[in-house]
């Protein structure tokens, strides 16, 4: 099974610059894609053979979520109970008989960190949920998580020592829900590789010089890793300032 997960920018203007070549040479059963920026009716992707799940931002051209796949799910669920930032379309998760797929856009910080304290709820509420759902059957956590873990996440480790998705607030969340029964899948499989990113800004050859961050993850259930075989970072991809990420798995 193949799973992708990309933060698109707004997926009309990526449409615009590839996205839909890139689509179908992938041919993955689940496409899970961030940042999506758009609302019921504003684009009519014709995707034959997939289901399309939207979650979008009650504002329009903000936020968003949504997934294609290949594989009709048993239920859909839009958002979770006491969410931050609910009217955001953050969260969306898929329901299958052997497992969930939790789709999801994390907050940022903001430059000022004045989002900082909305962010640590959000990762402790989404802990909380990721677990109990974990507790019925395995979880595939993917999307733009907004935080470089470690060191070995960024380019520029001490210039950005505080910043808003590597600040230590942030990576000790992440570490708490690595360390409560999740595996990062890409650090699994490369436990000590450096300069692979999945985000650049947008400054000049920023994306050149492979100046970047890894803020996407595939994160799953402990008992699901014997089934990982391949976790990788799609760099090579344009299109948004993020790049697609990919989960392979034996059947769940």
């Amino acid at each position: 099974m193949k799973f992708i997960s990309w933060n698109v920018n707004g997926i009309r203007a990526c449409v615009n610059k590839g996205f839909l070549d890139y689509f179908r040479e992938m041919d993955a059963d689940f496409f899970c894609l961030q940042e999506t920026k758009c609302q019921v009716g504003q684009i009519d992707l014709q995707l034959e053979g997939y289901y399309q799940y939207w979650h979008s931002a009650v504002k329009k051209g903000y936020s968003g979520t949504a997934v294609f796949t290949k594989h009709e799910p048993l239920a859909v669920y839009y958002g979770i109970e006491n969410e931050i930032a609910a009217d955001e379309g953050r969260i969306l998760t898929l329901e299958y008989e052997n497992f969930y797929l939790v789709n999801t856009y994390t907050p940022n910080a903001k430059r000022d960190l004045t989002r900082l304290e909305e962010r640590l709820l959000w990762e402790d509420r989404m802990r909380i949920y990721l677990k109990e759902l974990d507790a019925k059957k395995p979880v595939i956590y993917c999307g733009d998580l907004n935080v470089a873990h470690s060191e070995l996440d960024i380019k520029n480790v001490k210039s950005n020592i505080g910043n808003s998705g590597f600040t230590y607030e942030e990576r000790g969340k992440m570490t708490d829900l690595l360390t409560s029964g999740f595996t990062d899948t890409f650090r699994h499989f490369h436990p000590d590789v450096t300069d692979h990113f999945t985000w650049w800004s947008y400054m000049a050859k920023v994306r050149e010089r492979n100046i970047g961050w890894r803020i996407d993850y595939f994160i799953i259930s402990d008992r699901l890793v014997e089934k990982i075989e391949e976790a990788s970072i799609h760099s090579e991809i344009l299109g948004s300032d993020h790049c697609p990420i990919v989960l392979k798995l034996k059947t769940v």
